[in-house]
């Protein structure tokens, strides 16, 4: 479909800061990118032997052979833990690794010996204390505290398999996620804190072993001395009595390129989360160079993102990015309006941040509820501002621009996601003229371009297609664990090029006339709810779980605050049960929380006595989608099963 191009305000970047930025402006943009084009494995082993501490030189840049999985930087050796900790001891034993800042406002700084010593210690007991070795998964639920960051990067150094479920997912997802990885050990904490109220981890585990993932051997809770706690002898041990008697010193265990450093799960289109496989050279590597090109992290700056390390920007852009460069990270337990909206303000002047990154729904939620909060404190600090999870709307932008950065702070509105490990789109804060609302150009050695799904060619400006990667990276995904068939058929299935299949992202964008890049949104069935995936089909098998819906159909919904909310059409057994909605409402949203947890929550429930159909019996989300979003209905509907259902639905939801 060909729509206008759309001209936007451009912002030039602060001339102050592109004289010091790493890339300073769209010449050496497009040089780097002319290199990585001509020469794109010269360009990748370049930056490989630059940046990275081999314990053993690699031998190959890339190896296609067998595609779409991918192998780079073949023969090499490292260790993660190294490329984050030992490396900087020379230089940096002193400089703070870790700033931590907890919900009620406890506060705790970490040094990169403190870091090293911990890590290995932690390392020690997973070792000598619960036989973790080489290749096993171990399960991380944690909070965010420094703690996770540590269990992490043990693992890393033993050359465990690690797995981290956000702390607000449910028994029930936890024990998916368990089971599916196959994990030995789960490490949680006794609790955690929000708005400095108290809520229970190690119960939520407690229940989800109660029920299967009967892999797991062992549990080793962090303690932070909540009461209510209950310790199942053999099983549960407390990492803080354990901890101590640890040796300090942990030899790195030696991995190749392509060995797994962590799983992390994500909705997709079908009912089963995915199990994410990143390796651990090219996953590195990329990490670091966006955090030192992207935001262009310096010696002496300190860097926040908001984010938790249950996701993916949580384990790029929290803990290994910033480590890996050596930079000094903030983790932050709570949430940003809490005690006010001027928290994280205060934060900024208090620790002198210099770049904020954090979510469009969180930015909203801020602007929301404390729009003048910006100006009562000092934020002069600050030169970069990024966003990421979804495309943020131009009023949020606005605000973020002025009442935030003082309109001198370049924002870099960063387009990734959990399969590509790291920013794929992004601009670059000392080169790219920016557009509010605009991912803008593909990074430096990433092929990215917008696909005719039909025909496989790049569309023209003010054309929709589909946002592809055609040139594999070396943060790409490198399988869903233990379904290679999946992975292919969800990443390399849809979009061909040439006869080849490229790396579909799942979302839809265009390109203006200069040809930067607006991301739209997601083409498959799956709804991004503050910056988080979450699949319609997961939804829908939680909610035919409740014993009185007989079908449901869940589609997105636009949202000011969260972007997009969960719109859940359901038909229920029995018609004696439709008076009874205000009630059934809430029985169903219990029981999606007590399956996934409280993030996929149906903000909209709306009952019907049937849904849009093929003769077929394919259900036309489609027709739903324009339902909820209360767009007149374009689709052909003669085909249904039975037309008249549409007018029915849509009277329904007009109330």
């Amino acid at each position: 479909m060909t729509t206008p191009a759309q001209s936007k305000p451009i912002f030039q970047p602060n001339r102050a800061f592109a004289k010091e930025a790493r890339i300073k402006n769209m010449c050496e943009y497009n040089d780097l990118q002319q290199w990585a084009h001509e020469d794109y494995e010269g360009f990748w082993g370049h930056f490989a032997r630059e940046k990275l501490t081999w314990s053993k030189p690699f031998t190959k840049v890339l190896d296609e052979s067998k595609a779409p999985f991918y192998r780079w930087f073949d023969g090499g050796e490292l260790n993660v833990s190294v490329q984050c900790i030992d490396r900087h001891l020379d230089s940096r034993k002193n400089k703070a690794a870790i700033i931590f800042e907890g919900d009620r406002g406890d506060k705790q700084i970490i040094t990169y010996l403190e870091l090293y010593y911990n890590v290995n210690r932690f390392a020690n007991l997973l070792k000598n204390e619960f036989n973790v070795q080489k290749g096993d998964r171990v399960v991380i639920y944690m909070p965010m505290i420094p703690e996770a960051a540590y269990a992490m990067l043990a693992c890393a150094r033993i050359g465990a398999i690690h797995s981290i479920v956000f702390g607000g997912f449910s028994a029930e997802a936890l024990k998916d996620r368990i089971e599916d990885a196959q994990a030995k050990l789960v490490i949680t904490a006794d609790g955690a804190y929000r708005k400095s109220k108290p809520y229970m981890l190690k119960n939520v585990v407690d229940e989800a072993l109660s029920v299967g993932a009967a892999s797991v051997q062992k549990v080793l809770v962090v303690q932070r001395n909540f009461e209510d706690v209950t310790w199942v002898g053999g099983r549960d041990y407390s990492y803080n009595e354990l901890v101590v008697s640890q040796s300090p010193v942990c030899e790195p265990t030696p991995m190749q390129s392509e060995e797994p450093l962590f799983l992390l799960y994500t909705s997709g289109s079908t009912g089963k989360p995915k199990g994410v496989q990143h390796n651990s050279a090219g996953y590195i590597l990329w990490a670091q160079m966006t955090m030192e090109w992207v935001f262009d992290v310096k010696e002496n700056d300190t860097y926040w993102c908001t984010a938790d390390v249950g996701w993916i920007t949580g384990h790029t852009y929290i803990v290994y990015g910033p480590l890996a460069m050596g930079a000094t990270t903030i983790m932050f337990e709570g949430v940003p309006t809490y005690p006010d909206a001027g928290r994280p303000w205060k934060m900024v002047e208090e620790y002198k941040i210099n770049q904020f990154y954090t979510a469009p729904t969180a930015i909203r939620v801020l602007h929301k509820t404390g729009e003048n909060e910006p100006a009562k404190y000092d934020l002069s600090s600050l030169k970069v501002l990024g966003t990421v999870g979804e495309p943020i709307d131009p009023p949020a932008w606005k605000w973020y621009y002025e009442a935030v950065g003082g309109s001198k702070c370049a924002i870099v509105d960063t387009y990734w996601q959990t399969e590509t490990g790291g920013h794929v789109v992004s601009p670059l804060p000392g080169a790219t003229p920016i557009k509010p609302a605009c991912a803008t150009l593909p990074l430096p050695g990433i092929i990215g371009e917008i696909l005719d799904p039909m025909t496989g060619e790049k569309v023209g400006a003010g054309e929709s297609g589909y946002m592809c990667i055609t040139r594999p990276w070396p943060s790409m995904i490198r399988g869903i664990w233990g379904d290679p068939e999946r992975f292919v058929k969800s990443y390399f299935g849809d979009v061909k090029q040439n006869g080849k299949g490229v790396y579909f992202t799942g979302d839809g964008a265009n390109y203006d006339e200069d040809g930067y890049i607006t991301i739209t949104g997601r083409v498959d069935d799956v709804i991004n709810v503050s910056g988080h995936r979450m699949g319609t089909a997961e939804v829908e098998a939680a909610c035919k779980k409740h014993p009185n819906v007989a079908e449901v159909a869940v589609v997105g919904r636009p949202h000011d605050i969260k972007g997009e909310s969960i719109f859940a059409y359901i038909v229920l057994k029995g018609e004696d049960t439709m008076g009874e909605e205000v009630e059934m409402v809430k029985e169903i949203n219990k029981v999606i929380q007590k399956e996934i947890g409280n993030i996929a929550l149906c903000d909209d429930i709306v009952f019907v006595p049937g849904l849009p159909k093929t003769r077929s019996g394919k259900i036309m989300r489609r027709i739903l989608r324009s339902i909820a979003k209360g767009e007149a209905i374009t689709q052909d509907i003669s085909t249904l099963e039975d037309p008249s259902i549409v007018a029915t639905i849509e009277k329904k939801v007009k109330g």
